[in-house]
C-alpha cells in the first residue's frame, strides 16, 4: 500500500524532481502551495506524513503545523525551511515535529526522513530479528558449555536485553524463539544452582556475590563523613524492571557500578531481605537474634526487625555512623519521607525499603484489573515504570541528586510468572508460599522439585530433625491435590517468588553518583 504524502510549499515548480523520485520509490505525493490549504486537506483526508515549508504566504508553516496537530495529532509533520535560526527550530521542535530539514534538500534526505518516520518500526524489527538470529547461535553455544556463576549473569543480561529489544516488534515468531531459548536457559540455570548451591556454603565451590554479602562488601566501604549514602531496597525489583527505570534515573545520576548478584534460597522476603540487612544467612540470624527471628510456624510478621539486623551488621563491621531505616508501604508514607529529606541528609546512611513492586505482584494475583494491565512481562515492566514516574521515590531521587548524594539500588529477590502446577502434600504446619515448602512429612515427586534434606548445610534454620525445604523450578508452582482446580485457576499466570529461576535469583545491584 502506497504511503500518502501531503507537501505544502509555495515553490512547487522546484519540487518536481523530488516528486518523481519519491513516486519511483512507491510513495504518493500531493502538492499544494499554502498553509491554509494544508490545514483543509488534513481535515478532509488522511495522510501518512505532511511536509510543510516554514515560509509561505498566508499562514506560516508554524501556524499550519499547530492547526494540523490539533486535527490529527498522530500524523508526523516535517518542517522544511531555508532558515537556520535557532528560535524557529526550537518553536518547531516544541510543536512536536517529526523532523526538521534545511533547504536545499536532496532526494536521499527525503527518503531517509520517510523511512525514519514511516518505516522505522518495520526496519527496526528486521534489524532486531537479524541481530538476534546471530546472537541466538552464540547463546546456544554458551548454553551447551559448562557455565560458571559469572557466565550465567552474562547469559541472563543478554536474554534480558533481547526481551527488551523485542518490545513492540511485529514478528511474533522471533519472540517465540526467544522465549523458547529463555526457557532452555532457565532449565539449565536451575540445574546449575542445584548442583552448586550447597558447595557455595561449604567452601567446595567459589560462591558468587550474594545478597547477604552486599552491605559488608559493597555498601559499607562507601560510608565516610563526607558522602551521604541512600540504600534503596526496592522489594521484588527484577533486572528487566531496573533496565526500564534506568533511562529516567540516568538523567540525575552517573552509574558508577551496575552488576547482577545472586539472591539466596528461598528467594522470599522472610529469608532474602533479612539476610541482606543482617549480613548473615538465616540460620546465623536465628542464632544471633533468637528473639527477632521467626520460623515459618511462628506467629507474627517475619520482616519486622530489619532495622535491628542492620544495626548489628554495622556494629559487627565497625561502622560507627549515623544511620536511619524506613519502610515505605503506601503513597502517603513515601510523601512524608520526602518531606523529611532535610533530616535524612544529616545521616551518613539511609536505608529505605520500598514495597510497591512486591505489592504490585500480589495485587496482580488478587485483582483482575491489575492482571489485565500487567498481562505479561512487558506490561509488568510498563506498569512499574508508570508507578515510578508518578511516585515519591522519583522525587526522593531528584532531591538526593540536587544535594550530591550517592544512591545504591538493589533488592532481595525477583519474581517469575508461573504457569505449571506441581502437586505436593503437607500437614497443617506447612508454609503457604507457592514456590517453596518447608516442614515434615512432605509428599512430592522427587524429579519435579529441588530438595534440601539438610537445611543447615545451606544456611537455613531447621525447625525439627526431619524438616526439609523443597523448591520449584522455572515457571512451576506448588498446589495441593485437594482444591487443585481452584488453586490452578487462581494462581496460574501470576508472578511469584521463593523458588529457583534466573528472574528470582539474579538481581540488580547499582551504585549511582549525582551528576
Amino acid at each position: 500500500m502506497q504511503a500518502k504524502i501531503l507537501w505544502a510549499d509555495d515553490e512547487m515548480e522546484f519540487l518536481k524532481p523530488h516528486v518523481l523520485f519519491l513516486e519511483a520509490k512507491g510513495y504518493s505525493v500531493e502538492l499544494i502551495n499554502n498553509g491554509s490549504e494544508a490545514v483543509e486537506k488534513c481535515q478532509e483526508n488522511n495522510y501518512d506524513i505532511v511536509f510543510l515549508d516554514e515560509n509561505m504566504p498566508g499562514i506560516s508553516g508554524l501556524e499550519a503545523l499547530a492547526r494540523i496537530k490539533e486535527i490529527t495529532p498522530q500524523t508526523p509533520v516535517v518542517m522544511i525551511t531555508k532558515s537556520e535560526e535557532e528560535s524557529i527550530m526550537e518553536e518547531a521542535i516544541g510543536s512536536k515535529i517529526a523532523d526538521y530539514l534545511i533547504k536545499p534538500v536532496n532526494p536521499n534526505q527525503l527518503l531517509l526522513c520517510l523511512k525514519k518516520n514511516l518505516d522505522h518500526r518495520k526496519l527496526v524489527s528486521q534489524k532486531t530479528n537479524s541481530n538476534y538470529q546471530q546472537e541466538f547461535r552464540q547463546l546456544g553455544m554458551q548454553l551447551n558449555s559448562r557455565l560458571d556463576a559469572e557466565e550465567w549473569k552474562d547469559v541472563f543480561k543478554k536474554l534480558t536485553y533481547w526481551d527488551l529489544e523485542f518490545k513492540g516488534i511485529e514478528d511474533q515468531g522471533m519472540l517465540e524463539i526467544l522465549n523458547a531459548q529463555r526457557k532452555e536457559a532457565n532449565d539449565l540455570f536451575c540445574r546449575f544452582v542445584e548442583n552448586n548451591y550447597e558447595d557455595w556454603f561449604n567452601g567446595q565451590e567459589e560462591a558468587p556475590d550474594m545478597v547477604h554479602h552486599l552491605l559488608k562488601e559493597q555498601v559499607f566501604p562507601l560510608l565516610n563523613e563526607k558522602d551521604r549514602v541512600f540504600l534503596m531496597v526496592i522489594d521484588n525489583l527484577r533486572y528487566d524492571q531496573w533496565q526500564v527505570l534506568k533511562p529516567i534515573i540516568s538523567n540525575f545520576f552517573t552509574i558508577e557500578k551496575e552488576e547482577i548478584v545472586y539472591s539466596i534460597l528461598p528467594t522470599a522476603t522472610h529469608y532474602a531481605r533479612n539476610a541482606l540487612f543482617a549480613g548473615l544467612m538465616p540460620s546465623e540470624i536465628e542464632k544471633r537474634f533468637p528473639k527477632q527471628w521467626l520460623n515459618e510456624d511462628d506467629e507474627g510478621g517475619k520482616n519486622m526487625h530489619e532495622a535491628t539486623f542492620l544495626e548489628g551488621n554495622l556494629k559487627r563491621n565497625g561502622k560507627d555512623v549515623k544511620w536511619s531505616y524506613h519502610k515505605i508501604t503506601n503513597l502517603e508514607a513515601g510523601k512524608r519521607l520526602v518531606d523529611q529529606f532535610h533530616t535524612l541528609w544529616d545521616n551518613q546512611l539511609n536505608a529505605i525499603v520500598y514495597n510497591f513492586v512486591d505489592m504490585l505482584s500480589h495485587a496482580r494475583t488478587e485483582m483482575d484489573m491489575i492482571k489485565e494491565l500487567a498481562a505479561d512481562e512487558s506490561a509488568y515492566r510498563s506498569l512499574t515504570l508508570s508507578w515510578f514516574e508518578h511516585s515519591p521515590l522519583q522525587e526522593m531521587f531528584k532531591k538526593i541528586a540536587e544535594k550530591g548524594g550517592k544512591v545504591v539500588i538493589t533488592t532481595d529477590h525477583g519474581t517469575v510468572r508461573v504457569t505449571n502446577p506441581v502437586k505436593i502434600v503437607g500437614d497443617r504446619s506447612t508454609n503457604s508460599n507457592l514456590r517453596y515448602k518447608t516442614g515434615r512429612n512432605l509428599s512430592y515427586k522427587e524429579k519435579e522439585v529441588f530438595t534440601v534434606k539438610h537445611p543447615d548445610k545451606v544456611g537455613l534454620p531447621k525447625s525439627s530433625l526431619s524438616a526439609e525445604f523443597v523448591f520449584t523450578r522455572e515457571q512451576d508452582y506448588f498446589v495441593y491435590p485437594n482444591n487443585y482446580n481452584h488453586f490452578v485457576n487462581y494462581y496460574n499466570d501470576t508472578f511469584q517468588h521463593g523458588g529457583i529461576s534466573m528472574e528470582e535469583m539474579l538481581i540488580p545491584f547499582i551504585i549511582l553518583q549525582s551528576k
